[in-house]
């Protein structure tokens, strides 16, 4: 057993509790493409009313999104929803699942989304590297160890 699972209090297992379901990544993935009103987001994602108003309380409460009030002309004050730093943050998250996808799930033709860098046109790429700057080719090049939060599992 490595020392990740004996880990009392695991980062990605926190993470997964918050994004770690379809509509909320699906939320985020309209968020990060500039999508705001609660209209549009269940137009776009097919989500139930009552689920998508949950995730989006959700994402709200855990300072993922912010609401922002509008009103249309002649309308009701709504909200908007904006990502905020800590939602920006997953940003390269959803991009690594969705090249994951891309790479193991898409159509013959290929990925139905291709991202590039505004500035230049190149496509997006996602490296890992350790803080030295070094490449790191996955999993079996990097070593685990207690970080100061460690709570090690009675028993493990």
């Amino acid at each position: 057993m490595n020392f990740l699972s004996r880990v009392n209090n695991c980062s990605i297992e926190r993470t997964l509790g918050i994004v770690g379901e379809k509509w909320t990544f699906l939320v985020l993935r309209e968020a990060f493409g500039g999508v705001r009103r609660f209209a549009d987001m269940q137009a776009i994602t097919g989500a139930p009313r009552q689920v998508l108003s949950a995730r989006l309380a959700r994402l709200v409460d855990e300072g993922l999104l912010r609401k922002e009030p509008y009103r249309e002309p002649g309308q009701r004050q709504r909200d908007e929803y904006r990502l905020t730093q800590k939602g920006r943050d997953l940003y390269p998250l959803l991009v690594a699942l969705m090249h994951w996808g891309d790479k193991y799930l898409a159509d013959e033709e290929g990925p139905p989304v291709l991202l590039t860098h505004r500035g230049c046109g190149a496509p997006v790429e996602l490296h890992f590297r350790c803080a030295d700057g070094h490449e790191v080719g996955g999993p079996r090049e990097v070593t685990p160890v207690p970080g100061p939060g460690a709570e090690e599992r009675l028993g493990a």
